[in-house]
C-alpha cells in the first residue's frame, strides 16, 4: 500500500505539473501531510543522484526524474512483488509448487507464503481458476484461457493507472520469455500492416492486444497452447484469416514461435473486436458485418439519449458505426476481455455532459443486452458521442467579431482574411470599421479587434497590428477563452443560487457513497423535492460509474430527471472520504426536475469545471463552515 501511495504523489503530480501543497496531497489521499513528506523522501530514493520530486516554499511539484521513478520497479521483498512471482510459479507448474521450498526460495516463513496463497484466491475471482491445497502441494486448476487471462490480470496490475510498457511486461512473464523480447517492433509492424488492409487502429487498445499475442507466445513456447478459440464470426472484414497470417509471421519473426491455428484463431478475434474499425470513407450502410438487431437495439438507446439530454446524436452514420463498436464490444463481455482505456480519467473530468450521455448510453446497452459495462468501456461511448458532437457544432457557438482598421488601399482586407484563416475556429468576423474615430459604444460584438488605441479600454477590445502576428492570435484566442469562461461561469452562479437548497448542507459526510447519498437525499426527500425511488435510482447510476468527476468532487444524480423541481444538496469531508477509486471532499447531490432539462448542462459541466481548479476547491472547503459561508466562497471563485 505505502508503494502505490508514493506512486499515487508522483502521478497526481505530474498530472498536475505544478506546486502542489503538502495538506492538498494529504486530502487527496486521506493522510497526513507527514505521510507526504515521508512518500516524497521515498521516492526521490529510488533515482540515485537525481530529483523526482521538487520541494519548495509551495510545497512539492515533478522534478526532472518523475517519470523514471514511476518506471522503476518495486523491491522484490514487497508483497505485491512476491504475490506475483507466486502466481507465476504456479501458473508455470501444471502439477503445483511445494509451499516449503517455494518459501525458502524466498526467503519467507511458510506462514507468511500461506498468506500469500490466501491473496492468490482472491485475484481467481472471475478467472474461472480455483487453487486446489493438498498436503504441501499448490496448484492451479482451470483451463490455459483462464490462466491467460490471470497473467493478463497481474500485467494490468503491474500497469496501475498507467499506460502499459514493456517492462511490466518482463515483470510479469519474466525476463527470459520470448513474448517480451520485441515488443515494440512487433506492435509497429502489426500497426502498419492492418492500416495497409485499410483500417484505422486503436491505439489506446493495440498495445493490449500485444500483450495478449506475448502471453500467448510465452505459453507456446512452453508447450501450454490453446485447445479451441471462439470465431468472430462471418462476414468481417478484413477476413479473420488475413489477421491471423499477419500475426503467425510477425510471431514467427519476431519472437521465432509458430503459433497453432487455436491460437491464431483467438488472437485475431481479439484484433478484430478490440482494436480496428473502419475508415470513415466506407459509408455507413455498408459497414462490414453489421448485425441489424444490434444496429436496432443501439438505434433506441442513441434515440432515447438524444431526447433525454438534448445533444444532436440521433445520426444514422453515428448510429451504424457505435453499433460495430457494440457488437464488439459483446464478445468482449462473452470474453471477459475488457479493454483498457488511458483517457477514462481525463474524459470523465474534462467532459463530464459527454461522459453523462455515454453513461445513459451505456445503461441501456445494459438492460437491453445483458452485459456489464466498466469504467473504461464507457469510456470509449464517450470518444464516440465527443466525436459526433465535435463533428455537429453549430456556428452560432463562435464569438462574433469586429475589426477596426483605418482604411489604407486594401489593409483592412488583408487583416480580415489573415484573422478568417488564423481564428475562424474560434470566432465569426462580421464587420470590419474603416474610420479612424469609430463610434466604439455602438460595436456590440463579442470581441473588437483594433489597431488602433480605443478611446476606453475594455476586456473584450484586444489591440492587434495590421499584418496579424502569432502573438496577436495569441492574444485574440486568450480573449475568446476568458469571454466563453465568464459567460459559463456567470450562468452558472445565476442557476446555482436558484437551485441550492440552503437546508440541505451537511458539513461533516463520512461513510460510504451509499450512506453519503442516502443522508444528503432524506434532506431532499423532507422538502418534497424528490422521492425514495430517486433516491435508489441515484444509487444506481453511482453503481455504474463513480460520479467523481474530478479529484475533489462527485455528483450523484439518477439518469432520469423525476425531482418535482430541480435542487441541489452538498456535503462536506474535511478531511477528504474514499469515493470510487478516488477521494473527493464536496459531494453535490443534484436533482433534476423534467422542466430544467436545458439547465442540466450548464449546472451539471460547469460545476465540475469550478471544482477542477485544486486552489478553488481548498478555498471553498476551508471557508465553507456553514451554508452561507460556503456559498459566499462558490460564489467568490466564479466571479475571478
Amino acid at each position: 500500500m505505502t508503494r502505490a501511495r508514493q506512486d499515487r504523489v508522483l502521478g497526481l503530480l505530474v498530472r498536475e505539473g505544478d506546486w502542489v501543497t503538502a495538506s492538498t496531497l494529504a486530502d487527496a489521499l486521506g493522510v497526513t501531510p507527514r505521510s507526504i513528506r515521508s512518500y516524497v523522501t521515498a521516492v526521490n530514493a529510488r533515482v540515485a543522484g537525481g530529483v523526482a520530486i521538487e520541494s519548495g516554499p509551495q510545497g512539492y511539484r515533478a522534478g526532472p526524474e518523475a517519470a523514471a521513478a514511476l518506471r522503476v520497479e518495486a523491491d522484490a521483498g514487497t508483497p505485491r512483488d512476491r504475490l506475483h512471482t507466486v502466481v507465476r510459479a504456479l501458473l508455470d507448474a501444471p502439477e503445483g509448487i511445494d509451499v516449503f521450498d517455494t518459501a525458502e526460495a524466498l526467503h519467507v516463513s511458510p506462514a507468511t507464503l500461506d498468506a500469500d496463497l490466501a491473496r492468490v484466491r482472491g485475484l481467481l475471482g472471475g478467472t474461472e481458476l480455483t487453487l486446489e491445497r493438498s498436503a504441501s502441494r499448490a496448484r492451479l486448476r482451470g483451463t490455459e484461457g483462464a490462466q491467460r487471462r490471470l497473467l493478463s490480470k497481474l500485467a494490468h496490475d503491474e500497469m496501475d493507472a498507467k499506460s502499459f510498457d514493456l517492462s511490466a511486461l518482463r515483470r510479469t512473464l519474466g525476463e527470459g520469455s520470448v513474448g517480451a523480447r520485441a515488443f515494440g517492433p512487433f506492435k509497429t509492424e502489426l500497426v502498419a500492416r492492418l492500416g495497409d488492409l485499410g483500417w484505422f487502429v486503436n491505439e489506446f487498445g493495440i498495445a493490449d492486444v500485444v500483450m495478449h499475442i506475448a502471453i500467448a507466445a510465452d505459453r507456446v513456447a512452453q508447450d501450454r497452447p490453446l485447445d479451441t478459440a471462439e470465431p468472430v464470426g462471418a462476414g468481417e472484414r478484413p477476413t479473420q484469416t488475413q489477421v491471423a497470417e499477419i500475426i503467425a509471421d510477425l510471431s514467427e519473426r519476431h519472437l521465432g514461435v509458430r503459433l497453432g491455428s487455436a491460437d491464431l484463431q483467438h488472437l485475431s478475434t481479439l484484433v478484430l473486436t478490440r482494436v480496428v474499425a473502419p475508415d470513415r470513407g466506407v459509408a455507413a450502410s455498408t459497414l462490414p458485418g453489421l448485425d441489424p438487431e444490434t444496429e436496432a437495439v443501439v438505434r433506441d438507446v442513441v434515440t432515447a439519449a438524444a431526447d433525454e439530454f438534448l445533444v444532436d446524436i440521433a445520426h444514422d452514420d453515428f448510429i451504424a458505426r457505435l453499433a460495430l463498436h457494440v457488437q464488439n464490444l459483446l464478445h468482449r463481455a462473452r470474453e471477459q476481455a475488457w479493454s483498457r482505456n488511458p483517457l477514462t480519467r481525463s474524459l470523465k473530468s474534462t467532459y463530464p455532459m459527454i461522459f453523462e450521455v455515454a453513461v445513459f448510453i451505456a445503461s441501456r446497452l445494459q438492460q437491453r443486452l445483458g452485459i456489464p459495462l466498466p469504467d473504461d468501456e464507457i469510456a470509449y461511448i464517450a470518444m464516440h458521442v465527443g466525436g459526433r458532437l465535435e463533428r455537429s457544432r453549430r456556428a452560432d457557438q463562435l464569438l462574433t467579431a469586429t475589426i477596426v482598421c483605418p482604411g489604407y488601399y486594401d489593409l483592412h482586407e488583408l487583416l480580415r482574411s489573415s484573422v478568417d484563416r488564423s481564428l475562424g475556429q474560434a470566432i465569426e468576423v462580421v464587420g470590419v470599421e474603416t474610420r479612424v474615430d469609430p463610434d466604439w459604444a455602438s460595436i456590440d460584438t463579442d470581441l473588437v479587434l483594433t489597431t488602433i488605441e480605443p478611446v476606453t479600454p475594455a476586456d473584450r477590445i484586444v489591440r492587434i497590428q495590421p499584418f496579424l502576428t502569432d502573438a496577436d492570435v495569441e492574444r485574440v484566442q486568450a480573449a475568446a477563452g476568458r469571454i466563453r469562461r465568464s459567460r459559463r461561469l456567470a450562468r452558472l452562479r445565476a442557476e446555482l443560487e436558484r437551485y441550492f437548497e440552503p437546508s440541505a448542507f451537511v458539513r461533516g459526510v463520512g461513510g460510504d457513497e451509499e450512506d453519503v447519498i442516502r443522508g444528503l437525499g432524506a434532506l431532499l426527500r423532507e422538502r418534497g423535492v424528490i422521492d425514495e425511488t430517486y433516491i435508489e435510482r441515484t444509487i444506481e447510476r453511482e453503481r455504474l460509474s463513480s460520479t467523481a468527476f474530478t479529484d475533489a468532487l462527485a455528483v450523484p444524480h439518477a439518469l432520469e430527471m423525476t425531482a418535482s423541481r430541480t435542487a441541489i444538496a452538498i456535503g462536506i469531508a474535511d478531511p477528504s472520504m474514499p469515493w470510487g477509486d478516488g477521494r473527493v471532499q464536496v459531494v453535490a447531490l443534484v436533482a433534476f426536475s423534467e422542466t430544467d432539462r436545458e439547465a442540466f448542462q450548464t449546472v451539471f459541466e460547469q460545476f465540475v469545471e469550478v471544482f477542477s481548479e485544486r486552489d478553488s476547491v481548498q478555498r471553498i472547503v476551508r471557508r465553507g463552515t456553514d451554508f452561507n459561508a460556503f456559498l459566499d466562497e462558490l460564489v467568490a471563485v466564479i466571479d475571478g
